[in-house]
């Protein structure tokens, strides 16, 4: 399998997370991905490719282009307004308010944003087009009849809606790949959401949509970011009525548990017969990570990728969360393996 990675995604270095009233240093840093790259390079999983420059026109497609302005200014606006510290918003247009696009930058952010923990660094827009062209390369590595790839993004992708970015995440890398391959003659796709945290912005962007398949399985959102969606009643709207699926779950989740919600996803995805499976790959459903609460194992994540690999489409990996540096390589890895291995088995078996 073959990994696409730039080392772009180190332009964004942030070093202030808001996280319970007071600034500590980033959970999303950079060396998430240089932790994963080394235990790619480690265990020989294939090789590792630098991404394709795409320019605009893809993210496009799936993003706002007031949004997409705003985030190429977001850091120089920033800093000609004479701020001391990296652009985090403060203030959102709340329930009765207007929903208006202020000057001011300080508006701005709280507009195109849903949360204060991500701050807007020098660099930050830079490594995100780089994030999304890792994910578009991918892409064409599947559509150019690669059975299945991975792309190592950073920063993530899930959280980032058509005009709003939050959760660590600015474009909408899976979403991306999806709209990529709708637009070179895929009929179907399914987005297969795997992060501890709600694929929020996944949702939003294709929730009236009928031509991708988003399903979530995630911490109930009563309790843990992003709170506002990610609750079973939320199944698509007009032509994507039925199309979306939210598979919750409570805290101290063994995965026993997560394993039967993996299995009613993976049968929906069956049923829905897409013409490609892309998995938004999040490991922070380990049982040490420092913001979430689940209990699976560095094992776990082995059957997790044989599980995928049965389902038996052409797969895009791209990489969401994980927060536990020390295993994130392993954990993320591991999913890469128990798919190439079942599907290089399967392939054995198979008659010629």
């Amino acid at each position: 399998m073959k990994t696409v990675f730039s080392p772009l995604h180190n332009r964004r270095s942030a070093k202030t997370e808001l996280d319970g009233g007071v600034l500590i240093e980033p959970h999303e840093k950079p060396s998430r991905a240089d932790t994963i790259l080394a235990r790619v390079t480690h265990q020989q999983l294939g090789e590792v490719i630098a991404p394709t420059d795409f320019g605009l026109a893809p993210i496009l497609r799936v993003h706002t282009a007031e949004y997409v302005d705003f985030l190429k200014r977001c850091w120089d606006d920033w800093v000609a307004a004479a701020k001391p510290g990296e652009a985090i918003p403060a203030v959102w247009p709340g329930r009765g308010m207007r929903n208006r696009l202020p000057k001011d930058i300080d508006g701005r952010l709280g507009y195109f944003s849903f949360a204060a923990e991500t701050s807007i660094t020098e660099g930050t827009w830079d490594a995100a087009c780089a994030s999304a062209n890792v994910a578009l390369t991918a892409q064409q590595l599947i559509a150019s009849g690669q059975r299945a790839a991975f792309a190592l993004c950073r920063p993530p992708g899930h959280h980032a809606a058509a005009d709003v970015f939050g959760g660590y995440c600015f474009f909408n890398n899976a979403a991306m790949a999806a709209q990529a391959f709708l637009d070179q003659g895929a009929k179907r796709v399914a987005i297969l959401d795997v992060d501890f945290h709600h694929g929020n912005g996944t949702q939003s962007i294709f929730y009236n949509r009928d031509d991708v398949l988003t399903i979530s399985l995630h911490g109930d959102p009563d309790l843990v970011f992003p709170h506002f969606l990610g609750f079973a009643d939320e199944t698509g709207h007009d032509a994507g009525e039925g199309h979306n699926l939210n598979i919750l779950y409570p805290p101290d989740t063994p995965f026993s548990t997560w394993r039967k919600g993996l299995e009613t996803a993976c049968d929906r995805v069956e049923r829905y017969a897409p013409d490609a499976l892309i998995v938004a790959l999040g490991v922070d459903t380990f049982e040490h990570d420092p913001i979430s609460f689940f209990k699976l194992t560095s094992s776990d994540y082995l059957t997790l990728g044989e599980r995928l690999a049965d389902l038996g489409k052409p797969t895009l990996f791209t990489m969401e969360g994980g927060y536990d540096v020390a295993a994130i390589g392993v954990n993320a890895v591991n999913v890469l393996e128990g798919f190439e291995r079942r599907q290089n088995a399967t392939r054995r078996l198979s008659p010629s």
